[in-house]
């Protein structure tokens, strides 16, 4: 007879962790989009389309700094996706040493807000996003979501 607790749980059937490369150009922006809406469809992962939205967006946004600004030292670029039981982590991992940060909003400029989109949609899914140097002196930028919107 089995006691309650005692054996850890079986991990869920869309649960791993993914990685693919990418050179740092820019049809490679939608292409990681669509890669990482097909990873979570194919695994079958329960997540809320406007979390899915919100996490797509964010990879958008990620890849596109990476190639506006770390192509010219950084030609590849990686995007990792791991999915737990109720969250989904997004990271995008480029060999530039700057490490940015997100710019306080200015409505009189185009550009420049792409971090901070990512950190407000990442915050409004109850979330939490970072950013990291690599033993190589690069930098990893994610963000992980809950699967579905906290209450």
């Amino acid at each position: 007879m089995e006691s309650l607790g005692s054996a850890p749980a079986d991990p869920v059937s869309y649960e791993g962790v993914w990685r693919f490369t990418a050179p740092a150009v820019e049809v490679s922006v939608p292409q990681a989009r669509h890669a990482v809406r097909d990873l979570l469809g194919r695994q079958g992962v329960p997540i809320e389309e406007d979390i899915l939205q919100g996490l797509l967006l964010i990879v958008s946004e990620l890849v596109t700094n990476a190639v506006k600004h770390a192509a010219l030292l950084s030609p590849q670029l990686a995007v990792e996706v791991a999915i737990g039981a109720d969250w989904v982590r997004v990271s995008v991992e480029d060999n530039h040493p700057y490490r940015p940060t997100a710019l306080e909003t200015d409505y009189a400029q185009t550009g420049g807000r792409g971090l901070l989109l990512v950190k407000e949609i990442t915050a409004e899914a109850g979330g939490t996003c970072d950013v990291e140097h690599t033993a190589s002196g690069g930098k990893i930028i994610w963000a992980a979501l809950p699967l579905k919107t906290q209450l």
